[in-house]
């Protein structure tokens, strides 16, 4: 049974994993066969937080890879993002930096590679003409989804939204803070969770209309 350290809510040892397969990693002996297993944890890290907004863009980069890989381990490094909105637009920043971190690609920023192989600038680009948020393309088949995440379809309690504007002003007392968190993260609990196949909350499709190159 996974674990996570104690600092950590327990339900994120809970969350949907992925392993995937870096050439990159396997070339200079990072991980043997190049295999990596990761988890909402290390995004967690990676943004300092864990927010619907965290989860929906785990769980949309999780579906939208087994979307196109199936049973087959998904390959790190190989695979085009494309982000619908531009890279300064609302939390958009912030889902692209989950979707690096579980696929490797990257924007103009990215690692040039190694002797002309494993590079990884440039395969992550925004203002993109996807219908869903964000698209995903396979670079060895070209098969390629979009997905689209609809957070509505968990939403906040009553006594959430009665909290938030007291929590974010700095007038909630230490209790309400205390049940703020809580609360919180029991929205994000529901998403990945309860709700972490819920074909309404992550929406994949086939990307048919041309993808660009």
């Amino acid at each position: 049974m996974p674990t996570v350290e104690s600092s950590f809510p327990d339900f994120f040892a809970d969350a949907p994993q992925l392993t995937l397969r870096d050439p990159l990693a396997e070339f200079l002996g990072a991980a043997r066969g190049g295999l990596m297993t990761y988890r909402y944890v290390d995004a967690v890290r990676l943004a300092g937080h864990s927010c619907p907004t965290v989860a929906g863009a785990w769980l949309m980069t999780l579906h939208g890879l087994r979307a196109l890989y199936g049973d087959d381990t998904p390959v790190r490094g190989e695979i085009d993002v494309f982000m619908r909105d531009g890279r300064e637009d609302g939390a958009n920043g912030v889902i692209a930096t989950v979707v690096q971190l579980v696929t490797g690609a990257a924007p103009e920023t990215g690692f040039h590679g190694i002797g002309g192989r494993f590079g990884r600038h440039q395969l992550l680009r925004f203002d993109q003409p996807v219908q869903g948020t964000l698209g995903l393309r396979r670079q060895d088949t070209g098969r390629a989804v979009q997905v689209e995440l609809d957070a509505s379809v968990v939403p906040w309690t009553d006594e959430m939204r009665a909290l938030l504007p007291r929590a974010a002003a700095g007038r909630a007392s230490a209790d309400e803070l205390a049940r703020f968190g809580t609360l919180w993260q029991g929205r994000v609990r529901q998403m990945l969770v309860e709700h972490a196949h819920d074909p309404q909350l992550v929406r994949v499709a086939a990307w048919d209309a041309a993808v660009p190159a």
